[in-house]
C-alpha cells in the first residue's frame, strides 16, 4: 500500500498495477506469438520507462516538496511526461488483447482455450515465443511447458 501522503504519480503501487481487459479475446498459440511482434517493442520500453521512474524516484519526491508553492519544476514536468508514455503503452499491449499481470517482472498472458476451459498462455519479458501455458487459477507458479498445451 502506497503512503496516502504522497501524491499519485510517486505511489509505487502504479508500477505493480494489475491491467486487464474487459473482456476476453482467445488466442491460439500461434495468434499469441503473432501479438507479441507487435507486443514485445512495447513492452521493451515500458521496462525502459519503469527503471526509469523508479531510478529517479528519490529525486522526485524532493522536487515535489520544494516545487509545491512554487509553480512546478523541469524535472518533475519530465517525469509527468514519462508517465504519460508509460500509460499510453500499457493501453497500446491491452488493445491487442494481452493482460498485464505483473509490470515489475514484465509479466503478460493471452486468454486461450484448452479442451473448453479458460487457461492462460504466458509470457514474460525477456523470453522469446510463448514457451508456457497455466491453468487461471494456479498463476505464475503453475506455468507449464507449451508442449502440453
Amino acid at each position: 500500500m502506497c503512503d496516502p501522503c504522497l501524491p499519485v504519480f510517486m505511489c509505487t503501487c502504479l508500477l505493480i498495477s494489475v491491467y486487464t481487459s474487459p473482456m476476453p479475446k482467445y488466442f491460439t498459440l500461434s495468434e499469441a506469438n503473432e501479438a507479441l511482434k507487435i507486443v514485445r517493442p512495447l513492452m521493451d520500453e515500458v521496462m525502459q520507462i519503469r527503471q526509469r521512474i523508479l531510478a529517479k524516484q528519490p529525486e522526485i519526491w524532493s522536487v515535489v516538496e520544494k516545487s509545491a508553492g512554487n509553480g512546478g519544476n523541469p524535472t518533475l514536468s519530465k517525469m509527468v511526461i514519462e508517465f504519460e508514455k508509460f500509460d499510453a503503452l500499457i493501453h497500446k499491449i491491452q488493445d491487442t488483447g494481452a493482460e498485464i499481470k505483473d509490470i515489475n517482472i514484465g509479466l503478460l498472458d493471452f486468454s486461450a482455450l484448452k479442451d473448453g476451459r479458460e487457461v492462460y498462455l504466458c509470457w514474460q519479458h525477456g523470453e522469446g515465443d510463448i514457451a508456457f501455458w497455466h491453468e487461471i487459477e494456479d498463476g505464475y507458479a503453475g506455468r507449464q511447458p507449451i508442449h502440453s498445451f
